[in-house]
């Protein structure tokens, strides 16, 4: 049976995403740059806030160890905005034209629950076709454990059989796959269309 509803992930699959966009705004060019982001605002450590920790203590225990950085770290959280420079190509226009279809739209995201509701506010044009979205960050739950995917297809009141999951992150695709869902890794709009017509879906 083909698919009837469409579960996204947010970055890099719908926007784009990288704390380098924010910092070479504010470090020059070169070894410097590099190794804050190598070293200190690292994605592990971003991680933390997708797993529901605060920015008051993941920055207050960095500027602990990194001290001399206070103030660039101090700027990840006001400015975490600027790390998502715009849409991916064509999948805005993906997700309207599947909406305008009534294929509802969900999606699973690995997000801070203190950077989210600014971003989605900021990009209510998009989110507003979504039927509902699951943030990591206030389930404390993160992709690919197993219990974020059965949450949320339990809050969606969807079946895994009936859905198609579509995330950049290979780890993240098999977790979805070990639940039931059909799940695609995405590497581009060209390579994701005729897949999700392979499955039914008028992309």
């Amino acid at each position: 049976m083909p698919v009837s509803s469409v579960i996204f992930d947010i970055g890099r699959v719908l926007y784009d995403w990288d704390p380098r966009f924010l910092y070479e705004r504010l470090i020059p060019r070169g070894e410097a740059l590099e190794s804050f982001l190598r070293d200190v605002v690292t994605h592990d450590w971003h991680f933390q806030h997708d797993a529901g920790r605060d920015f008051a203590d993941t920055s207050a225990e960095l500027v602990a160890l990194y001290p001399q950085h206070a103030d660039l770290i101090a700027v990840w959280g006001p400015s975490f905005g600027d790390t998502i420079p715009g849409p991916i190509r064509g999948m805005h226009e993906l997700a309207a034209r599947l909406d305008d279809a009534g294929v509802p739209l969900f999606a699973i995201t690995n997000f801070s629950h203190e950077f989210f509701p600014p971003f989605r506010a900021k990009e209510a044009a998009l989110f507003d076709r979504f039927r509902d979205i699951v943030v990591s960050g206030e389930e404390k739950l993160v992709k690919p454990d197993a219990t974020i995917y059965r949450l949320a297809l339990d809050r969606f009141g969807i079946d895994a059989g009936d859905a198609v999951f579509i995330d950049d992150n290979a780890a993240n695709v098999a977790g979805a796959q070990a639940v039931g869902l059909t799940a695609i890794l995405f590497t581009g709009v060209d390579d994701l269309l005729p897949r999700l017509r392979a499955l039914g879906l008028p992309a």
